[in-house]
């Protein structure tokens, strides 16, 4: 039996030697290679924390010490060593494991995010409440309580958040341990200084020297140099060690720092993680490791292997290997294309075409289809790393000179930037293009990443303009709309995955603003039973399904689509109303706010009343899956559709019947 098959929870961790640990923790290692290669995942990120999760687990006393996995998408081994172990097969999966930490799924999750650089923020004020019960609770033994260490990447210290953190904890002297998992990736290669800086640090072994060894060292200098440092004054020995001391930047903040330690040598590790506990104040251990460890594509593929192997697909690994390509008999027919390419292909053609045009990324340029453009016009890409907030002032200001920014943002991570959306762009009415990916149920990354706020938080805002495509080819148009708009912000949202197979316009062509268009019009049925469809979005290829379905009972069936959120097509809405006995709009957002009730108040503020049955995503967060699963769970289905529109119908049919 292997070592792996003994854990059952952390406490397991605790009656093993340091070299049985490290046996465990290459058992960790090759279980996720084994089990993410066959069914997809995370998995680069989780082959760099084997090691650190085995000695974190083994010096600490998980659940009452708390430790806290930035993202979570490095935390596979924590699952692993705390009682999920035979249930990682299910990771992502419909009804299986969250990809994330999630409270709900085990007492050792002390933490439910998939948004970036939270932990440290999460940390302090998980040590200061206990500190503060410990004060109020008189049955508390000697103020005793847990240990809490955050789990942060280099990556997630690009997000302003941590650093709002970071200065709190210095200054109140929370004793908390943060490790500083530094690999140079997040996703993709780091950008900006601070990128740099580590870097620096943790590829210069001159540098890996603590602070105090500095000081020392000089104090030590022959011939009564040392004596004469000591009276040179405070100011010169901090220039001095500054030059030498990589952790310097933190102490001034009044953290300790410790590094530069392997992150794959549990020894090393374990006795760094019991100094910093034990210093009962603010301490960062910084430690190098290697993303995709013990994985050869990753590992030695530099930063392209990284980041090609950040997330294994399905069966593309076996005994322990990337699977090999077995060509196919017949050649495939290629599928559309994701509108993620499209929208990148666009926006260079876009660029070539408009001189004052600029691409701005969130650290997801891959993710967002700005690789395109960096790659063929890096002149006109900029990526600010994971800090939303600063990606949407950097673009107010480019549009402050008069240039057309496009910040490419995945919905659910442009939440985080809300108040510049609000205050620094819609208040000033500036240029910017807000390009939302993800829009919709994104599946398997589930709650976390889902792109079901938008049209609701971005539809109430002034001077804003929302729209959404229904295919691929209205995404170009749209695009084009979007930035020849002159009169302040567009936010354009679009799904995940694959298109519907529309012909590609060459180039795009703009929309006059707030305007929909009547796509299927309803042909006489006997019963006089007029429905109309309203789509936005991914909606309208659902209400062309449910149409269809429709048709076969004699409703007489409509569809429009909408195309603009706001400002809503008033004239189509209007006569729609007056043709049809139900209005029925679909969206694949949140109802409350959304587009439906956008329908239903600008009908309303007409005098119009008529009847409308909004479809849309329920009032609660939806789990991860497949999308297809997802939406047959939440009705976001053509048949679910039809089903509600023609109990709608008969229900009123027979309430007038009872009269």
């Amino acid at each position: 039996m292997s070592l792996l098959e003994k854990i059952d929870g952390p406490a397991d961790l605790r009656e093993l030697s340091e070299q049985e640990l490290a046996q465990l923790a290459q058992e960790v290692r090759e279980h996720i290679i084994d089990t993410v290669g066959e069914i997809g995942g995370h998995f680069g990120a989780n082959l760099g924390t084997c090691e650190l999760a085995v000695a974190l687990h083994s010096v600490l006393d998980s659940p009452r010490d708390k430790i806290l996995w930035d993202v979570g998408h490095q935390a596979y081994p924590h699952k692993v060593l705390t009682g999920r172990r035979d249930r990682l097969s299910t990771i992502r999966q419909y009804e299986g494991l969250a990809p994330f930490c999630s409270i709900p799924e085990s007492e050792h999750d002390i933490m439910g995010a998939g948004h970036a650089s939270t932990s440290i923020g999460y940390a302090v004020g998980i040590k200061e409440g206990m500190r503060h019960i410990a004060r109020s609770d008189e049955q508390a033994q000697d103020g005793h309580d847990g240990k809490v260490v955050a789990v942060i990447g280099d990556g997630a210290m690009t997000g302003g958040v941590a650093f709002e953190a970071i200065g709190q904890a210095g200054g109140l002297g929370t004793p908390i341990v943060v490790v500083l998992n530094d690999n140079g990736m997040s996703i993709a290669p780091n950008v900006g200084a601070l990128s740099r800086y580590f870097n620096r640090v943790r590829l210069n072994p001159k540098l890996w020297h603590t602070r105090s060894g500095v000081e020392d060292g000089l104090t030590r200098l022959p011939v009564g140099i040392g004596a004469a440092f000591e009276r040179l004054g405070p100011h010169l020995k901090e220039s001095i060690k500054a030059f030498w001391a990589p952790g310097l930047w933190w102490e001034e903040l009044d953290w300790a720092y410790t590094g530069v330690i392997d992150g794959h040598d549990v020894r090393a590790l374990r006795s760094a993680l019991r100094e910093a506990l034990d210093a009962e104040r603010p301490v960062v251990v910084h430690i190098a490791t290697v993303k995709g460890k013990g994985f050869a594509p990753a590992e030695e593929g530099g930063l392209e292997g990284m980041e090609e192997w950040h997330a294994a697909k399905p069966k593309s690994i076996v005994n322990g290997s990337p699977a090999s390509k077995v060509p196919s008999s017949k050649p495939a027919a290629s599928p559309p294309p994701q509108y993620t390419k499209v929208f990148g292909d666009a926006l260079v053609r876009e660029c070539e075409r408009d001189e004052r045009v600029i691409g701005i990324t969130a650290a997801m340029n891959s993710g967002t289809g700005l690789s395109i453009l960096q790659k063929a016009m890096p002149e006109r890409y900029f990526d600010v790393g994971i800090a939303e907030q600063q990606a949407i002032l950097f673009a107010a200001g480019l549009a402050l000179e008069g240039a057309k920014p496009v910040a490419a943002i995945y919905s659910t991570f442009l939440q985080r930037a809300y108040d510049q959306i609000v205050h620094d762009v819609c208040l000033q009415k500036l240029n910017v293009v807000f390009a939302m990916d993800r829009a919709g149920l994104v599946g398997d990354d589930g709650p976390t990443h889902h792109g079901a706020f938008d049209i609701a938080y971005l539809r109430c805002l002034p001077n804003i303009v929302l729209m959404a495509p229904r295919d691929e080819a209205m995404l170009v148009h749209m695009l084009r709309t979007a930035i020849e708009h002159d009169d302040g912000p567009v936010a354009l949202r679009y799904p995940r995955g694959e298109g519907t197979g529309a012909k590609l316009p060459l180039t795009g062509r703009p929309i006059a603003i707030g305007t929909g268009e009547i796509l299927r019009e309803a042909e006489p049925a006997p019963s006089g039973r007029r429905v109309a469809l309203i789509g936005y979005g991914t909606g309208v290829g659902k209400a062309l399904e449910a149409a269809s379905l429709l048709a076969e009972h004699e409703i007489a069936v409509t569809v429009a689509d909408a195309r603009f959120a706001k400002p809503i097509d008033a004239g189509l809405m209007a006569q729609l109303a007056a043709e049809h006995d139900l209005l029925v709009t679909v969206e694949e957002g949140v109802l409350a706010g959304g587009f439906g009730t956008a329908v239903w108040e600008t009908l309303n503020e007409t005098g119009t009343t008529p009847r409308i049955l909004r479809v849309g995503l329920p009032d609660r967060y939806v789990t991860h899956g497949k999308p297809a699963l997802l939406h047959e769970e939440v009705g976001f289905t053509g048949e679910r559709i039809a089903e509600r529109v023609a109990s709608a119908i008969l229900d009123r049919e027979s309430a007038a019947v009872d009269v």
